[in-house]
């Protein structure tokens, strides 16, 4: 008998099978399953905006949208701003998203930097607060302003709508840089100070760089939502239109195509808005980490 047929000797260990093999097959069929479910969910949110973009091209004789295919064509796109109510509408929907995300970002990160780094009282409430705002359905808070509005007899309109999105947009903003400084090392700081830094310098110099990404991420999600609110506008808005309600108002005589144009461009502005973030941030993570120093060497002396 040759020395490979030979058996082991009695009271030789034998190796195990290894498992490895069949733990990485398990992670690999894992994986594939979970990816390809969340590219069904990406399509399947992404089908009615590729449907939007593919008939703004669309030829439509009476003027209206429709769901036929009578050609391709660019007129829409040249004659975006002919509907001057349409326009004005966009025009009011832009106004109000810049200034409310502008004015929810001013008061939303001092108070995200009060509730990560001080203790203070009502600190729970606070928190509990802007949980609230979040979690409460938007029918309940453009009711609740409505009211307000209503018993200070305010008339409403561009300002209105205004003051409601920074109502609801706040929230957002707190959640997002909180957690944002949430992660930041509190050492450097620390190490800001006893460079005889004072708390602006330390804000403007250290805090401020490492919590730009949150900031730019807060607002890219106030202006989204302002720009498409409709429930809370709705309540608030009086006789001013915004994009949205003048869509929903349109639907009942018929959607024009250069709503299908502004949607798209404003899809892409978006788009590219969140691309550009992704970039951002991960730049600004490469320029973060830390510089990695090689562990001298120890010095031989050769005698």
């Amino acid at each position: 008998m040759s020395a490979v047929e030979a058996p082991a000797a009695a009271g030789t260990p034998v190796a195990a099978p290894s498992k490895a093999p069949r733990r990485r097959e398990r992670r690999s069929r894992s994986a594939l399953i979970l990816g390809g479910f969340t590219w069904l969910v990406i399509l399947y949110t992404l089908v009615p905006i590729i449907v939007m973009i593919i008939f703004s091209f669309n030829q439509t004789p009476n003027g209206r949208v429709t769901f036929h295919w009578y050609g391709a064509t660019t007129q829409w796109y040249v004659h975006i701003f002919e509907i001057s109510d349409l326009t004005t509408a966009l025009v009011h929907s832009i106004e109000v998203a810049c200034a409310s995300t502008l004015i929810s970002i001013l008061i939303g990160v001092p108070m995200a930097m009060a509730l990560a780094r001080h203790r203070f009282l009502g600190r729970a409430a606070v928190e509990s607060v802007v949980f609230v705002d979040i979690a409460a359905p938007s029918v309940v808070v453009g009711a609740s302003l409505l009211a307000l509005f209503l018993t200070l007899n305010v008339t409403r309109g561009l300002a209105t709508i205004m003051i409601a999105h920074v109502a609801f947009n706040v929230a957002f903003v707190v959640v997002v840089v909180r957690a944002r400084i949430a992660g930041l090392d509190r050492s450097i700081e620390r190490a800001a100070a006893d460079l005889g830094a004072s708390p602006w310098v330390t804000f403007q110099k250290v805090l401020l760089p490492l919590m730009l990404p949150g900031i730019v991420a807060a607002a890219l999600l106030c202006f989204a939502m302002s720009i498409d609110d409709f429930i809370i506008t709705q309540f608030v808005a009086g006789q001013t239109l915004t994009f949205p309600l003048w869509v929903y108002g349109a639907v009942k005589v018929g959607i024009p195509p250069q709503v299908f144009v502004m949607g798209t461009m404003i899809f892409l502005f978006g788009a590219v808005l969140a691309i550009g973030n992704v970039f951002f941030q991960r730049r600004s993570e490469k320029a973060a980490a830390p510089i990695q120093v090689a562990e001298p060497q120890p010095i031989t002396t050769v005698l």
